[in-house]
């Protein structure tokens, strides 16, 4: 999958390239010397350059985002159909995991 054209999870979609560049096309990130100095050692080690590192991890991050946001409101409608466990079972749960 292409990660500038493909979709993300949950109800988000990316934005073709080209749309995606005609709207985004002025983001800037700022970072400190250090933090510069850190990315293009990253960037180098990868074998790559530090902008397409960036925007990769970027992308990795919200698409880990819709992930989570989906998973809540999965389980708060699950909440809301009474599908859900007591405080005491899960208790219950954690501990012989813990234990495990």
């Amino acid at each position: 999958m292409d990660v500038q054209t493909g979709p993300l999870v949950g109800p988000f979609r990316m934005l073709p390239h080209s749309r995606l560049s005609d709207t985004l096309k002025g983001m800037e990130v700022h970072f400190t010397p250090e933090q510069e100095t850190q990315l293009a050692q990253i960037a180098n080690h990868a074998g790559t350059d530090a902008e397409p590192l960036v925007r990769d991890a970027a992308l990795r991050v919200l698409q880990e985002e819709a992930r989570f946001r989906a998973a809540v409101r999965e389980g708060v409608g699950q909440a809301d159909r009474g599908e859900f466990i007591e405080e005491e079972e899960m208790d219950a749960r954690l501990e012989q995991m813990l234990r495990s």
